[in-house]
């Protein structure tokens, strides 16, 4: 990686939120946080920005091809709306407008 490059990883909420079914899921996502925590201490000297994006939930086609009807998807959705700050679940657009800023010149300032 060149000198004042960017690294974005991709977490979840999940690291620090304890689901049930989720442990080894969780447990990846934890240790990308911990990697870049050393990672930006490591990099520091060369510029080098590193940033961990983590979502909450983001309806993608995974829960259709994980086997999930349409009604159960919805529940999801609304369940998880009712927990949501802003009262719905996120979007693909949402998140790679996030990485896309976290990955330009313009976050360095």
């Amino acid at each position: 990686m060149r000198d004042g490059g960017t690294i974005v990883i991709n977490g979840s909420m999940v690291s620090i939120k304890g689901m049930p079914a989720f442990g080894v899921y969780a447990a990846t996502k934890a240790a990308l946080r911990s990697f870049a925590r050393t990672w930006s201490v490591d990099l520091k000297g060369r510029g080098i920005r590193i940033n961990v994006v983590s979502p909450g939930t983001v309806i993608t086609p995974g829960y259709k091809n994980g086997g999930l009807s349409d009604a159960q998807i919805e529940q999801i959705k609304e369940g998880v709306a009712a927990t949501a700050p802003l009262g719905r679940v996120g979007t693909v657009e949402e998140i790679a407008s996030a990485v896309l800023f976290l990955a330009s010149e313009a976050a360095k300032k």
